[in-house]
């Protein structure tokens, strides 16, 4: 029998380890909450992943892997290209309004808590946030091609643009109250291309 610990590939304990790093974060999470939430006991727990730290970068890539899937079937829609960039904003709002905790986006709330002090998680977030960035460069020259994008800015600063509302977006959702508000910054960035 190996010393090391296993590969663990039950995506419901990564779902509920995610959930509770999502609402406490990853300082505040005690190996009690994620016993609790998982179900797993604390030996189980740490056989399986190792240690808390080891959890939290897989719930993280778990988080980072359902987001992008979603980002990407809307991203990746028959129709115009603006319509899509605003349904992707648009999809993030509706999200972030109608969640009682308010809990945002974890890859802003670990790239907040842990991403100046933890390396690997910045790696995890960075590689998060470039994917998107890559996937909406695409979308870009895909509207430059078509017209539907009219900036001569390249593909890249427009998608780097656009990334940076998109985040910004998502922090203050988890403030504002006002739906109306978030929507604006949607058509602005869409005015900007």
């Amino acid at each position: 029998m190996s010393g090391r610990p296993r590969e663990f590939k039950d995506t419901a304990v990564l779902d509920s380890a995610m959930d509770v790093f999502w609402v406490k974060g990853f300082e505040e999470c005690s190996t009690e909450d994620l016993c609790k939430q998982t179900g797993l006991g604390r030996g189980s727990l740490y056989n399986a992943f190792g240690s808390k730290h080891n959890l939290y970068k897989q719930a993280l890539q778990r988080y980072f892997e359902l987001g992008h899937q979603a980002n990407m079937e809307i991203l990746e829609r028959p129709g115009p290209i603006k319509d899509r960039l605003r349904a992707l904003m648009e999809s993030v709002i509706d999200i972030d309004m109608n969640d009682p905790d308010r809990r945002g986006c974890l890859a802003i709330n670990a790239a907040i808590e842990r991403g100046g002090k933890d390396p690997e998680v910045a790696r995890l977030v960075a590689h998060h946030f470039a994917r998107l960035e890559q996937a909406l460069c695409h979308v870009m020259a895909l509207g430059q091609r078509s017209g539907e994008i009219s900036s001569k800015r390249s593909a890249l600063e427009l998608a780097r643009f656009y990334r940076s509302s998109y985040y910004g977006l998502r922090v203050l959702s988890k403030v504002e109250q006002d739906r109306d508000a978030l929507l604006d910054v949607v058509e602005g960035t869409l005015a900007a291309l």
